[in-house]
């Protein structure tokens, strides 16, 4: 995987392409604060003036002769935003060149020539697929100059505009105060997102922390390319001084591999910090609507597991006999989440990672579907992207063992005795992914149809509700485990064997849910849906994917994934439905 791409997955989704020999490499990718902002030149200024000869040749067959000179004038303007964005000695002069452009000093009818020209270029800018893939990197400086032009635009075209209606004039006037006060804060958002003067930051690489060969715009920023030549852990902090020093802002710095032809290439990203710190507010949920939809879903769940425990109950049940068996299965599955949660937040605290808030996922199945939340600051290495959901994970599969063990040891069996919960055997009917339930609780008849010893004919069989609640507690565990998005399961992926791979198991995990749904799996059905749509994607990239996790981590992965597949491949439980194809169970009696 290129280091663009691994770069642009921060920002959104991206695609590179390099070409060393004819042009600079160009990178693609989704704009990264606004679906309409403005994209700016990542090719040499070569490219460009081959589209402004096609623009210039439109023009003149349009509008005529006379109208070349303004042509041209649209010309030098481009050819400034242009070789401000690729990043040379006069970005500065550039920048200057298109603000003079913008308020242009001319006459009413150098002006009106003048706006004929930007509105018909604008048209064709837009009809043109050369200029789209010309305009193929975003940038946040080039946004907002952009924007600003048009509101000045929008302006003079008010201003032209006669006053004769005073309704009109009325309305014009609160769209030019909208206009002005728009204008006003694209002027402080340029003060704050400059892109960075590349050749100024080329000096602050050596011998002594990451010697740069070659270097490409990127967005605001830039990718160089080269070698370390000390620990990351070293390198970082004082580079990071040295470019903020020389770039008068704070940055942020990334540390990655690119891979072309077989041959890997170490990489460091520099963006400037205040266009990240903007980009993870936007995504943050430590809101108060963030909070409020927590709570909401956190008491869905609990009802939801006190729906699901109802199912289990012995016919004729009291009140009394609910409180006393379900209290139990609810105890154990808050246990669950309680030690798992509290896992997570000390590991990620640890790291210096901060995390959204918890969000349950209520399910009428199986009570509760696991715990999610975001990271809401940078991973500051792929030992981070790895440990957190192994501690989310790891502590729940060891909450879970215990709680079941205990159950077997106090009661001598996992039956339950007076206060047992009785799973009805349309529970496991075309869900392959409760098998491991079945085949330890036991199955309700054997082969020929009867009833066995420990189930009770017309009921189900009997189970002890703090050993159910350690149950389902491995299952759900092993579906967040499932390498999909960012499940924990992605995350841990995404660590191990890079970007590329884990979206090729995420997929291949996807496709087998899919066929599980098809099946007649209800489990299979929510959990794919939720799990591609809701959680698909990729996790944001660790300051250094350069330094490996360590044999160690490794291990701790293949264990995680053998229990995940030992859980979750069906084990012969022996309960299916006739059919394959058949309908799936909906909560009824047998």
């Amino acid at each position: 995987m290129s280091s663009a791409s691994l770069a642009s997955s921060l920002l959104c989704s991206s695609s590179a392409s390099t070409s060393r020999s004819a042009t600079v490499p160009r990178v693609t990718r989704t704009p990264l604060f606004s679906k309409n902002q403005y994209k700016p030149p990542l090719r040499p200024l070569r490219s460009s003036s081959v589209v402004r000869r096609s623009l210039q040749q439109e023009q003149e067959e349009r509008v005529g002769p006379a109208s070349s000179v303004s042509v041209a004038s649209g010309e030098r303007q481009e050819e400034a935003t242009a070789s401000h964005h690729v990043g040379g000695v006069d970005e500065a002069k550039a920048s200057g060149h298109v603000g003079e452009a913008d308020k242009g000093g001319q006459g009413e009818g150098d002006g009106e020539e003048k706006r004929s020209t930007d509105e018909q270029q604008e048209v064709d800018w837009k009809s043109d697929e050369e200029f789209k893939k010309f305009m193929g990197n975003p940038s946040i400086e080039a946004a907002i100059k952009l924007e600003k032009k048009r509101a000045d635009r929008k302006l003079r075209e008010l201003d032209r505009e006669p006053d004769a209606n005073p309704v009109a004039g009325l309305f014009r006037g609160l769209v030019k105060d909208q206009l002005a006060r728009e204008k006003q804060r694209l002027e402080l958002a340029e003060q704050t997102f400059k892109a960075l003067d590349l050749n100024k930051l080329k000096s602050c690489f050596g011998y002594d922390t990451f010697f740069a060969v070659d270097v490409r715009r990127f967005g605001d920023g830039g990718i160089f390319i080269g070698n370390l030549r000390k620990p990351i852990e070293e390198v970082r902090p004082k580079l990071e001084k040295k470019i903020s020093e020389a770039a008068g802002t704070e940055v942020t710095l990334w540390f990655m591999e690119e891979k072309n032809d077989d041959i890997t290439k170490q990489v460091c990203m520099v963006q400037p910090k205040a266009e990240i710190d903007v980009q993870l507010e936007i995504t943050k949920l430590s809101t108060p609507w963030g909070y409020l939809s927590a709570v909401a879903l956190a008491v869905t769940t609990f009802g939801t597991i006190a729906l699901m425990s109802g199912f289990f109950l012995k016919p004729g049940a009291t009140f009394d006999d609910y409180v006393s068996d379900v209290l139990p299965l609810f105890g154990g599955f808050l246990t669950i989440l309680g030690v798992s949660e509290i896992a997570t937040r000390l590991t990620a605290a640890k790291y210096g990672v901060k995390l959204s808030p918890s969000f349950l996922v209520p399910s009428n199945w199986t009570g509760c579907l696991g715990v999610i939340n975001n990271y809401e600051s940078l991973l500051p290495n792929k030992k981070a992207l790895f440990d957190i959901p192994v501690a989310r994970t790891a502590s729940a599969y060891v909450t879970s063992v215990v709680l079941a063990v205990s159950a077997f040891i106090v009661d001598g069996s996992f039956n339950g005795g007076e206060n047992a919960l009785f799973v009805r055997p349309e529970f496991f009917y075309n869900n392959p992914l409760l098998s491991f339930v079945q085949l330890v609780i036991g199955p309700y008849a054997d082969e020929l149809g009867n009833v066995l010893p420990n189930a009770v004919e017309g009921v189900g069989v009997p189970v002890d509700p703090l050993a159910f609640a350690g149950l389902l507690g491995i299952v759900v565990t092993s579906l967040n485990l499932l390498p999909i998005g960012r499940l924990e399961g992605g995350r841990i992926a995404q660590a191990l064997f890079g970007r590329g791979t884990a979206a090729l198991l995420s997929f291949g995990t996807s496709v087998l849910l899919g066929a599980g749904a098809i099946s007649g799996s209800v489990l299979c059905l929510a959990w794919g849906l939720f799990a591609t749509f809701i959680r698909g994607g990729e996790e944001i990239p660790a300051q250094d994917e350069i330094t490996p996790l360590g044999n160690e981590r490794l291990a701790w992965g293949f264990v995680l994934a053998l229990v995940c597949l030992l859980t979750l491949f069906p084990n012969g439980g022996g309960t299916y439905s006739a059919s394959f194809l058949g309908d799936p169970f909906f909560r009824g009696g047998i």
